[in-house]
């Protein structure tokens, strides 16, 4: 496997949430933890792209603000991309409890001869869970650019690797790598899929755990 970097946004404002979704708590640990511990075998590198870098600093790792304010997730991609120090970067919201290190290895295996992987799920791209190489940063800064600051907006310019649902079932049947928590009810079914409460400890069970 060659060398990856991983980039986490965090930089959204939680409106439907209330509270700034990183920093939700499972087993008393907040969620972006739990998220980078589980993605330490994938890749020796994690940044965090963040509007305010000062709760972050107690991670540990790189944390970089947006180079183009105000252009949402696809601005944060770019930040994280340029700052990366490899050529190839895993890139996720901080609101996906359920990483799935299987699955991410596969779509590792599929990057050679592309510039970015991408799961599908019926006919919709999933962007904020996907991989990406640095030759996307010229086709992110044209759609920042041109004001098109959709995720998806710059994937036309790049070879891209859909990962469809059928490849995907093998490795998460359930496609809770795509569960995001945007809401306090998503946070609780999140919370009752993993078997646990606000503050308690994880179970297993037979659920998914982070």
């Amino acid at each position: 496997m060659f060398p990856l970097s991983v980039i986490i946004l965090a930089g959204g404002q939680s409106r439907r949430m209330g509270t700034d979704k990183a920093f939700l708590t499972v087993g008393g640990r907040p969620l972006i933890q739990r998220m980078m511990e589980r993605v330490r075998d994938l890749a020796d590198e994690v940044i965090i792209v963040a509007n305010d870098p000062e709760p972050y600093r107690r991670f540990g790792v790189r944390i970089v603000g947006d180079l183009v304010k105000g252009a949402g997730a696809l601005g944060g991609l770019q930040a994280g991309l340029s700052a990366a120090m490899h050529e190839w970067a895993f890139a996720f919201a901080c609101d996906m409890p359920f990483l799935n290190l299987a699955l991410l290895h596969h779509m590792v295996s599929l990057a050679p001869g592309y510039e970015a992987v991408v799961p599908r799920l019926g006919g919709t791209a999933e962007p904020l869970h996907a991989l990406y190489h640095k030759r996307c940063l010229a086709p992110i800064a044209r759609s920042l650019a041109a004001g098109r600051f959709q995720m998806i907006s710059f994937l036309a310019e790049v070879r891209v690797r859909y990962v469809e649902e059928v490849e995907i079932a093998p490795f998460d049947p359930q496609r809770l790598s795509f569960f995001n928590a945007n809401t306090p009810e998503e946070w609780q079914e999140a919370l009752r899929l993993l078997g646990t409460s606000m503050e308690g400890p994880p179970r297993d069970g037979g659920r998914p755990v982070l």
